[in-house]
């Protein structure tokens, strides 16, 4: 995929190629910048693999997940650090994953918000998360706590049964005040998560992003949430879609968790269901690939070059050539669907699924800033008589999400290392343009 916008070498949109001499006369001049916002719970992953005894140690109930205090979560890492029982130590987090992903992809800037120990030692959690974030991702907006961030214990046994031990620490006490109501406001989107929603007591985590919603929704800023977990929608899915009907405007899902919110298992017809609260609709279902829906104006609707497909929806690609676009800005609009199988029909060995869906996230997230980016530097462009959402058509979005996710799927880490090749380097450069 190539969009306008930074990059490393000279990108095929040359907006910044401009006669010398005129240069001269505009030297001041700068291409204006695109960012998106994220709000998360800062939280580090943490994988050992252990035996019952280890379990038993700790009073863990093997194949659960469960939340443990500040001190057994301190016993816990340092029995793990001192036996060298750690295999892989990850920055966490749907969001943080998906700002940093995005950052990587994009080679750009994304503004992560939420908290961060205020006293960090080299080698701690906190600084695992530091140092496994790209630093594309502006973390200056972080609100400083005196105390620990989330922690969550990935415990594999012999027979391959996980054991979750979670301790949210500090990660969500983000105040309300802590939120910049100018960076919602001039961002391309905001992107925030089910998990947000899920706080008691004294934390405030729900509240602070809920005030970032405010601004982002009174000033028309795209609200994506990600749903994160079926367990957490099917408690109350009411309460979910009326949420989403009333502040969201991109909804990222999986089939669990659309079947959750919809009560529809198939994807595509959740898709379709979801489409009755949002503009656009991400959902990831596993083996069978990507869908994608949205709505487009009558007037700008573009045809398929590509077999029409079967599903619930009878023929429902037919326009996924389109770009999508807020349905109160299309006078007469009409739904669009997307498919796309997975890159290569998924990796021969999938290392680690943790992540993907955020990766995918992640490429749909670099598409719509794309679109902001060319639409703040070059507006008189004709790409912008259409008020669309997105830079692509939800087919070539598709294809996009699910080759970024592919990578994910390949390692073990939820976040990318590197961005995708200009070209790439086998025959599956068809995949591209078939």
């Amino acid at each position: 995929m190539k969009f306008p916008g930074r990059r490393r070498h000279k990108h095929y949109f040359p907006v910044e190629d401009k006669d010398p001499l005129i240069n001269q006369l505009h030297a001041d001049d700068r291409l204006k910048r695109s960012y998106i916002c994220g709000i998360d719970q800062i939280v580090v992953d943490i994988e050992a693999k252990v035996d019952q005894a280890f379990l038993d140690e700790f009073h863990l109930q093997r194949g659960m997940s469960q939340v443990i205090d500040n001190d057994v979560t301190n016993a816990l890492y340092d029995r793990l650090k001192r036996d060298d029982m750690i295999d892989y130590e990850f920055a966490g987090g749907t969001i943080g994953n998906t700002m940093h992903n995005y950052s990587v992809l994009a080679d750009d800037r994304s503004v992560l918000l939420g908290v961060m120990s205020e006293n960090i030692k080299i080698g701690s959690y906190a600084y695992k998360f530091l140092c496994n974030t790209s630093s594309r991702v502006d973390l200056d907006y972080l609100q400083p706590v005196d105390g620990p961030i989330g922690r969550c214990f990935t415990l594999i046994d012999d027979s391959g049964e996980r054991t979750f031990a979670i301790s949210a620490g500090l990660m969500n006490h983000l105040r309300p005040e802590s939120i910049c109501q100018t960076l919602i406001e001039e961002s391309s989107a905001l992107v925030i998560s089910a998990y947000l929603m899920r706080t008691s007591g004294d934390e405030t985590m729900t509240q602070a992003t809920m005030q970032a919603v405010e601004y982002a929704n009174n000033a028309g800023i795209p609200v994506v949430l990600t749903l994160g977990t079926k367990f957490l929608i099917e408690q109350d899915p009411k309460w979910w879609a009326d949420f989403v009907a009333k502040h969201v405007d991109i909804l990222a899902m999986n089939e669990e968790e659309g079947e959750a919110i919809t009560g529809f298992s198939d994807p595509l017809l959740a898709a379709d269901k979801a489409l009755d609260w949002v503009d656009m609709v991400i959902c990831t279902a596993g083996p069978k690939g990507l869908f994608m829906a949205g709505y487009v104006d009558d007037c700008c609707k573009r045809v398929t070059e590509y077999p029409l497909l079967p599903g619930a929806i009878p023929e429902f690609n037919r326009y996924e050539f389109s770009r999508a676009m807020k349905k109160a800005q299309c006078e007469n609009p009409i739904r669009a669907y997307s498919h796309t199988a997975p890159y290569m029909g998924g990796p021969d060995i999938i290392k680690n699924t943790n992540g993907a869906g955020d990766c995918a996230l992640a490429a749909v997230l670099h598409d719509i800033c794309a679109n902001e980016y060319h639409k703040l530097n070059v507006p008189n462009s004709a790409k912008h008589e259409q008020s669309a959402i997105t830079y692509s058509s939800l087919a070539q979005i598709s294809k996009y999400a699910n080759r970024a996710s592919y990578e994910v799927l390949v390692q073990h880490s939820p976040r990318l290392s590197r961005g995708l090749p200009e070209r790439e380097d086998s025959l599956e450069q068809s995949y591209w343009e078939q």
